[in-house]
């Protein structure tokens, strides 16, 4: 089964690819990595969540937050490369949690994303991964995620 057709199997839609905040392009192809820079949990063009976990936000919020900021980060994939059904491997994720002091649960937000891909991709979605604390983010989001993706070459 495609990427594309499970996408539809589990009733996920993928949201516009997000525009940049800033001045970056949204992901950088080298070779057959796929670099995809930030991406923040919009949802109908604003902000789904904002505030930090630990004081204004539980862990299944955050966890929420990230299964939305990945479903943009697919969204921007699938706009690089026309179709999820190149993508042949999810390589690292990085989840950067903004968290309140004493906040340790930054895997269990971050799992928001690992459970979504490993979903989506099977064992081609397990990846490396690193999930951190972070005093602020952009917008006051709760979560920004980057990822590195292999990717099929384009047949000639």
């Amino acid at each position: 089964m495609s990427i594309e057709q499970k996408l539809l199997e589990l009733q996920l839609i993928l949201p516009p690819a997000p525009k940049p905040v800033a001045t970056y392009v949204p992901a950088s192809l080298a070779g057959d990595l796929l670099f995809v820079s930030g991406v923040l949990p919009f949802e109908d063009g604003k902000m789904a969540f904002t505030g930090k976990l630990g004081s204004s936000l539980t862990v299944q919020e955050g966890y929420r937050a990230a299964r939305i900021a990945t479903l943009n980060a697919l969204a921007i994939i699938r706009q690089e490369l026309s179709t999820l059904d190149r993508v042949q491997k999810i390589v690292r994720l990085t989840g950067h949690v903004a968290s309140a002091d004493s906040f340790a649960e930054q895997p269990a937000v971050v799992n928001g994303a690992s459970d979504l891909l490993v979903e989506i991709f099977g064992l081609e979605g397990r990846h490396a991964r690193l999930a951190l604390g972070a005093a602020e983010l952009p917008l006051h989001a709760p979560i920004e995620l980057e990822f590195i993706v292999q990717i099929v070459p384009e047949e000639k």
